[in-house]
């Protein structure tokens, strides 16, 4: 019969105890909902933590929890309250939201798409084909990333991100022709990106748009993009290739100020003296290669070249002779030469 007392006290207590919980879980959440309002965010933070506290299934606490981690920019903390939002009341549409975008922010792509699908079905939130889209995109399948993509172009056609993902959807392909119109609609409609106009002049010169390529390689700088040694090679290179030789040679040449011992650079301007018709300069930097690699046996090929076109035939196919013995694949080049000459 003792043991009958305890029970029914044991149950009071329980349910004492359980009250007590929730009346306090309850408290700190109005005081956390005060410094909310007040935008006391960290304060809040830590009523809500409280709160959570006594009582884990408290859904509204855990809700406001999540909502001012992101305030305070805690992705971390925010994600593990909307996760427990989630387990509480399935498919909840702020945790699902904020969910979707807290993994997009993050990075996290496979989560985002997981979660940026289960909003799209709730119909919270926007710019889910956007998001799901570039999530594809960073995993390169481009398949869906396509998809969700033009899907967001429907939506809004003012998104310039959206182009410019498609253009570099495309270069990662190494498909360079179907990138261009992609980067001039996201160029039109946001010129100030500096870098887009600087890939797409890059785009326009592998396939050997290099008129077009200079224009945009302008541009870019006008706008803010960096002038390196880079920059200024790969201008170089389609003034050259566009046939205005003695302005690519003005770039490379300050460019070999800083990088004296650039194989490719002196390589480049040798080639381009050669087009030229300037030989001896063209000899003179192939030989700065051969002092730098004394194996070099294009270059040594090359200076044969000039040679003879200088009119040294006899010294100038000995040096293509010798390149050749040092690398017989040179032999092709000699072969085509000669049938240009109809030999």
């Amino acid at each position: 019969m003792k043991n009958c007392v305890f029970i029914p006290l044991a149950i009071f207590c329980c349910q004492a105890t359980f009250s007590q919980s929730s009346d306090s879980s309850q408290a700190y959440y109005q005081k956390g909902i005060t410094e909310k309002n007040a935008r006391r965010f960290m304060v809040a933070y830590k009523n809500f933590q409280k709160s959570v506290e006594f009582k884990k299934d408290n859904v509204d606490a855990q809700t406001q929890l999540g909502l001012t981690a992101l305030e305070l920019r805690d992705y971390g903390n925010a994600e593990v309250a909307f996760l427990k939002v989630n387990e509480l009341k399935k498919d909840d549409p702020v945790a699902i939201e904020n969910l979707a975008n807290i993994y997009f922010w993050t990075h996290q792509w496979k989560q985002a798409i997981e979660f940026g699908e289960k909003a799209k079905q709730l119909n919270v939130g926007k710019n889910w084909n956007y998001n799901i889209g570039k999530c594809y995109y960073q995993q390169e399948d481009y398949g869906n990333a396509f998809k969700y993509l033009q899907a967001a172009w429907k939506e809004d056609s003012s998104n310039a991100e959206v182009p410019y993902l498609l253009a570099r959807g495309f270069v990662d392909m190494n498909n360079y022709k179907a990138a261009i119109p992609f980067f001039k609609k996201a160029i039109a409609l946001d010129s100030s990106r500096s870098q887009w106009i600087y890939e797409c002049a890059l785009t326009l010169a592998t396939i050997y748009d290099d008129k077009t390529a200079i224009q945009y390689y302008l541009v870019a700088a006008q706008k803010g993009y960096k002038t390196d040694n880079d920059y200024y090679e790969n201008l170089s290179d389609s003034y050259v290739a566009a046939g205005q030789p003695e302005k690519g040679i003005e770039l490379m040449l300050g460019i070999l100020e800083k990088k004296p011992a650039d194989l490719i650079l002196l390589y480049s301007v040798a080639n381009a003296y050669y087009k030229i018709k300037k030989y001896q300069e063209a000899i003179d930097y192939w030989d700065k290669i051969l002092y730098f690699d004394k194996e070099n046996a294009k270059a040594l090929y090359m200076i044969g070249m000039a040679y003879q076109k200088k009119g040294e035939t006899d010294k100038g196919r000995q040096l293509c002779d010798k390149a050749i013995a040092m690398d017989p694949s040179l032999k092709s080049l000699k072969q085509e030469k000669n049938m240009s000459m109809g030999l």
